[in-house]
Parts: C-alpha cells; structure tokens; sequence
C-alpha cells in the first residue's frame, strides 16, 4: 500500500479531486458518481480491491454532504427516516459480506438493462413531480425494496442512489426532491456499512481517500443546493443523462 501512495504526485491528486468533485455534484442530483470515480482510480493505477474501497470511502463524505444541506433545508425528517436507514444499513453489511463469497458476473450482466429501464422510465412518466402523492401500496413492499437495494449496495453497488429513488417515488409515493433526499440518507447508510468492513480489511488509501472526499463533500453540497434550487428542471434531465450514460457504458465493458 505504502508503494502504491509514494508513485502519486500532487497533479494524480489533484486530478483525482476535480473528478472526485465532478462525482459529486453529479450523483447528488442524479446518482451515479461512481462511475465518475472508480475507473479514474483504476486508471491511476490502483488495484481493484484498494481502488473499491478508497471509492467507499470518498463517496461516503458526498452522501454526507447532499444528505445534510437536504435536511437543513426540510426534505428530510430523520424521525421517520432513522428505521429505514438502519434497515438497508443492515443488508448493506450482509451484501458486502456475501460478495466475498458469490459471484457477481450474472448481476453484471443484467445491470444495464434496469439502470437503461430506469431512466426511460423518467424520461417519459408523467407522475414524476415535486408534490408528494398518496399511494395504496402497502408499505411492506418499500421495505421489501429497501431491503433488496441495501443488499444490492453492499454486493455490487452500482446505481444504487437510483434505485432508492425509483423505489421512494413509486412505492413511497414521495416528490421527486423529497426522494432524492431520503435517498441521499439511504445512500449514506449503506455506504458507512461497506465502509466499515472495507476498513477492517486495511483495504483503504486514506491520503487519495481524503483528498477525495474533500472534492466529494463540496461537489455534493453544490449539486444538493442546485437540486434544490431547479428542482424537477435539473433533476429529471440529469437523472435520464446519467442513466442513459451509465447503461452505454456497462453495455461497451460487456461487448
């Protein structure tokens, strides 16, 4: 690890700020920064499992920061939120537990085709809005999804911010700022649980890690003021722009 650090000099890390926070603007609005983040560290030269875990660690701090300036701003009432945080916190750690024993490849493979869903899906639905609706769904399934994001987040990862966001407008019937703020929190959560087990395995290159997470923790208090700002102006076009993104580029590594 000690090698790994002596070879970066201060331009790879200030490289790897500006993407940091370039990530963090971005998934603050619309999720997937690591897709931003994880292959810059790949190809600083970082192994997998190092480059993973620094990506833990840095990304934690920009869900901090988003999820913070939502709640400062009343988007998000953690007396209702605190339960499901703890739940995909909970699932968060079995996934990142599981992972090192299943293999991955099959998820891989079905991945860009719910994250292209997804996006389609905000593209043209009409009851994306900022004004929370009521819904006669059970609120068994929200927390059936959660459970299922919290362990998909801990196992594989990817896409995770959007997930939580599909699951709080369609199951939760939540606005889409609103959504996007408790899936900040969510987010947050699972991130601390892989972070925690990533830690214990001395996986983490705490000098790229914090120069990181400084580039995360105010890329993401722009992007959450901006999301709060524009609103549905910003959000939905930017949730479909990285959707769109994201599955071309999984689909491109796969074929």
């Amino acid at each position: 690890m000690q090698e790994i650090l002596s070879e970066f000099d201060f331009l790879m890390l200030f490289f790897l700020f500006v993407a940091a926070f370039v990530a963090g603007f971005v998934d603050s609005i619309a999720g997937g920064g690591g897709m931003i983040t994880i292959p810059i560290l790949l190809i600083s030269g970082i192994p997998p499992i190092e480059a993973l875990a620094t990506n833990k660690f840095q990304s934690t701090f920009g869900s901090f920061s988003a999820a913070y300036h939502f709640y400062k701003k009343g988007y998000l009432n953690l007396k209702r939120a605190l339960p499901f945080a703890l739940l995909v916190f909970a699932f968060s750690a079995l996934g990142t537990i599981s992972v090192q024993f299943i293999q991955t490849d099959s998820l891989s493979k079905i991945l860009p085709f719910l994250i292209l869903i997804f996006g389609i899906y905000f593209l043209f639905s009409p009851k994306i809005t900022e004004e929370q609706r009521a819904t006669t769904i059970h609120q068994g399934f929200l927390i059936l999804a959660f459970t299922c994001i919290g362990f998909y987040d801990g196992f594989f990862g990817p896409g995770t911010g959007s997930f939580l966001m599909l699951a709080l407008i369609l199951l939760g019937g939540f606005g889409l700022t609103q959504s996007l703020a408790q899936a900040k929190f969510y987010n947050f959560s699972t991130n601390v649980a892989s972070l925690v087990f990533f830690a214990l395995g001395g996986k983490i290159l705490f000098i790229i890690g914090i120069v990181m997470a400084l580039g995360q923790f105010i890329g993401a208090n722009l992007g959450s003021r901006a999301a709060i700002t524009y609103g549905i102006r910003i959000i939905k076009p930017l949730i479909v722009i990285v959707s769109f993104v994201m599955a071309a580029k999984l689909l491109y590594e796969q074929f």
